[in-house]
């Protein structure tokens, strides 16, 4: 079992930045797969970002946003993701989400069998 906590959301201008963190508990991300998902209202819930490390201290990560990063300490059990040139659009709520996930699934949220409640990200002026 893996709980998943999601935080560092919040109110930022456009062109500013936001570090959310996803701290998890139970087992270890030495084999996971974590992404990062939003929603916005009234829109599917989309692909933001993940990392894997299967079992080795390298992660590999992907992300479809290139102002957006994600970042991991696997040993701390905690994923970050940074996100700078944030815009309107970029407003939703985060997710984090872990599970054992095959590559060809990392964009499919329902690949992910945990999920944190999530963290409000507003971009507004």
């Amino acid at each position: 079992q893996v709980q998943l906590v999601e935080s560092g959301g919040g109110l930022v201008q456009p062109g500013g930045s936001l570090r959310l963190s996803c701290a998890a508990s139970g087992r270890t991300f030495s084999s996971y797969t974590v992404g990062w998902f939003r929603q916005a209202p009234g829109k599917e819930r989309e692909f933001v970002a993940v990392i894997s490390w299967n079992g080795n201290n390298i992660p590999d990560t992907d992300s479809v946003k290139g102002r957006f990063t994600i970042s991991g300490d696997s040993a701390k059990k905690t994923v970050y993701l940074q996100m700078n040139s944030l815009k309107p659009e970029d407003t939703a709520v985060y997710y984090c989400a872990a599970g054992e996930v095959i590559i060809g699934l990392r964009t499919i949220s329902s690949a992910y069998r945990y999920w944190g409640q999530g963290t409000q990200v507003t971009v507004s002026s």
